[in-house]
């Protein structure tokens, strides 16, 4: 079963652009986030964020989970 936890870090990393962001509104360091997502990411099997030097968007698995 997924945490919901790590679910609601990847709908703020989603809706926000960037682990900073997404960091700050939820009152985590970035690395806190980031580690979050990494690990949802290996219990899901695949990659959920796209990372650019832009920032970060969700891929087709990660809009699906957003949703």
């Amino acid at each position: 079963m997924l945490d919901v936890k790590r679910l609601r870090i990847l709908r703020e990393v989603a809706a926000r652009g960037s682990f900073s962001a997404a960091a700050e509104a939820l009152f985590l360091s970035q690395s806190a986030v980031s580690q979050q997502v990494a690990t949802l990411e290996r219990e899901v099997g695949m990659q959920l964020l796209e990372r650019t030097r832009d920032g970060t968007r969700p891929t087709d698995a990660g809009r699906v989970l957003v949703e």
